[in-house]
């Protein structure tokens, strides 16, 4: 670990930047966190230490380098179809949207896409079983840019896959050969139902929705309790009456004003 001198004021600070510029909250415990996130870039940077990084980030004018210190600062760690019985759940609900013209589903915290290409793999086979129509799409939305450009590639480690049965591997992955072994593409027919763009949640948005399905899965950790509230309400004003909600299930009881039925742990109904 870097020996790099990190004070508690210069701590507040960067504390401070996060809060206000995108909502991220952190108190004291996590301040080695952001000593070992942030130290390497500083050195990287030949930065003498973490006061002069503290000036690029309050420089708007650094833009770039303020986008980075988002990306090294917020955690993104996932693979497909994690937390199974949300999965389990969609797919018994799904089919009761069926006589709608379209389907929309939001992964709103998206990451590195497992989430919404696990999701687009379960719609594609439900529509080839005639259990949804044709007219589905997912969107997903993340703060960092990084990990925005890594999901439209579509390209994971194998160990990612883990929980993907067999036969949805063979129907909706390429796997790499040569140079690319251990990796594994997505194919071009569930690429092309999931758009991504890049949404800052803490911030008041338009133009979204309504969708039918929002995952908001493992992102509230970031925020303070008050943040929570306005950023879940947030979330489900674009969801319809009677569409389905998910957190991730360690998350517990849902931070809104918005009325839900539970229906499984992390897994709600918006009620009329």
């Amino acid at each position: 670990m870097s020996s790099l001198p990190f004070s508690d004021r210069e701590f507040k600070r960067i504390s401070d930047i996060m809060y206000e510029a995108v909502g991220l909250s952190y108190n004291e415990s996590k301040k080695s966190l952001i000593h070992s996130r942030l130290a390497p870039r500083i050195q990287k940077l030949g930065l003498q230490g973490f006061a002069d990084y503290i000036a690029i980030l309050e420089n708007h004018a650094e833009a770039a380098e303020f986008q980075m210190a988002v990306d090294l600062l917020t955690t993104n760690e996932t693979y497909f179809f994690r937390e199974p019985k949300h999965y389990e759940l969609l797919q018994q609900e799904l089919p009761a949207f069926a006589d709608k013209s379209a389907l929309a589903v939001w992964s709103a915290a998206s990451s590195f896409g497992d989430e919404a290409y696990s999701t687009a793999m379960l719609m594609n086979d439900l529509q080839i079983s005639g259990r949804i129509g044709p007219n589905w799409s997912i969107l997903g939305t993340d703060i960092s840019h990084r990990v925005l450009l890594s999901a439209k590639e579509a390209v994971f480690p194998e160990d990612r896959l883990r929980a993907v049965e067999p036969e949805r591997l063979r129907r909706y992955c390429l796997r790499g050969e040569g140079p690319a072994q251990g990796q594994v593409m997505m194919q071009d027919k569930i690429r092309s139902r999931v758009k991504f763009g890049q949404l800052n949640l803490c911030k008041p948005f338009s133009g979204l929705g309504p969708f039918d399905v929002i995952f908001l899965r493992n992102v509230l950790i970031y925020f303070d309790p008050q943040t929570k509230v306005d950023v879940v309400d947030r979330v489900l004003a674009v969801l319809k009456p009677g569409g389905l909600f998910f957190l991730g299930t360690a998350e517990g009881r849902v931070p809104c004003k918005t009325p839900l039925q539970t229906l499984i742990p992390g897994a709600f109904r918006k009620l009329p």
